[in-house]
């Protein structure tokens, strides 16, 4: 045995303060399958979504990164439905509501940008990305969420 007041085996109060002040994964991996692929589509569709900001539009590049941003805000809404964190109307909550309007705005935008109406295009992804990837995502930074977990510990 170490000649120590303390047992070297068991973390000290400061490695588990130290612990709690760096960003940690736990919560999200422990969190169900639909969570985590929600999350991780959301977090890409967030950075694949600031870079389009950047591309010059009507590329085969723009074109592809948005093709794949379309796919991975289905596949955030679609899993939104298998999330019942907060429970407001039942298992349902405003998100839901966020999901529902991402899945019929799609469409819409990429009928808008196929017919070149590039204003209409452009409000209708830009209303995309604020409500579903920026609005709801404030929103997962809350006290009591996984997100909120992640970055400031729980």
């Amino acid at each position: 045995m170490l000649p120590s007041t303390t047992d070297w085996r068991q973390p000290s109060r400061l490695d588990a303060q130290a612990k709690r002040d760096f960003v940690s994964l736990d919560p999200l991996l422990q969190a169900s399958p639909a969570i985590q692929i929600h999350a991780v589509a959301a977090m890409a569709a967030f950075a694949l979504g600031l870079s389009q900001f950047a591309l010059i539009k009507g590329t085969t590049r723009h074109r592809i990164a948005g093709w794949t941003w379309v796919a991975l805000m289905v596949v955030v809404s679609v899993t939104a439905f298998f999330i019942h964190e907060i429970r407001l109307w039942g298992p349902w909550s405003p998100i839901h509501l966020l999901a529902i309007f991402t899945l019929a705005m799609l469409p819409m935008a990429v009928l808008h940008a196929r017919r070149h109406r590039v204003p209409d295009h452009k409000r209708a992804m830009v209303s995309i990305f604020l409500g579903a990837l920026i609005i709801a995502g404030v929103f997962t930074f809350l006290p009591g969420r996984i997100m909120h977990a992640i970055v400031f510990g729980s």
